[in-house]
């Protein structure tokens, strides 16, 4: 191997180890920035504005962390961010599956009444969920179950978030048991899929985002 190359290779090495720390510290100080604005700011709307670019530097952060980007996996996060975005479409237009509501504005650009983001977002969830599912020995069905469950956990704290800083708005401002329900079912079946696709399943950085995902509505709903 010529030298350089090897050069190349020895110093990736040596600060590989430093990549996860880094993308942590990234990720916290980006959502520490944005409690700060959302529960301190006399300007809230501007971080409100903040959302997509968090949700996107989220995903970008955790993708980077995926090894073996091959078709299977390929295939496996359109159809996720797929089915997740027309259930949110056939939601938001016909009230099945949660039950009646609609998007604000600050999930940024909207097609057919749903922001483009919450694709991606129903990935992010399946995807990180999945992960620290995967790490219990226990049989497929019941991890596809606690992903689940780790989900509707999630949403159950981002609902009342999600009315007070505009991301959307339930009919007559009442979260209704269905979209529980509804959550629940969809999440479910996505684990499943997730669960007996043969993708890589051992992102380091998954079980982080969801941890911390979930320390940052835990705060903005106690602080309602």
């Amino acid at each position: 191997m010529p030298e350089t190359a090897q050069n190349i290779l020895t110093a990736n090495h040596k600060y590989s180890k430093y990549k996860l720390p880094a993308a942590l510290a990234v990720l916290v100080i980006f959502h520490c920035v944005g409690l700060w604005g959302m529960l301190f700011s006399s300007d809230v709307a501007s971080f409100q504005k903040l959302t997509p670019l968090n949700l996107i530097l989220t995903n970008v952060l955790l993708f980077a962390f995926h090894r073996n980007w091959n078709f299977t996996f390929i295939l496996f996060a359109v159809v996720v961010a797929v089915v997740g975005f027309m259930a949110e479409v056939v939601g938001v237009h016909t009230g099945l599956l949660f039950g009646n509501y609609a998007y604000g504005a600050s999930l940024g650009t909207k097609v057919w009444e749903v922001p483009l983001l919450i694709g991606l977002n129903w990935l992010m969830l399946v995807y990180t969920t999945g992960h620290i599912a995967n790490q219990l020995k226990v049989p497929k069905l019941i991890k596809a179950l606690i992903g689940a469950a780790l989900m509707v956990l999630l949403d159950f704290l981002i609902e009342p978030v999600a009315m007070k800083y505009d991301f959307w708005d339930w009919k007559d401002a009442v979260i209704p048991a269905s979209n529980f329900a509804g959550w629940l079912v969809l999440a479910f079946l996505l684990h499943i899929y997730f669960q007996t696709t043969a993708i890589f399943k051992k992102n380091v950085l998954a079980p982080a985002v969801y941890v911390i995902q979930l320390l940052f509505f835990l705060t903005l709903y106690l602080n309602i």
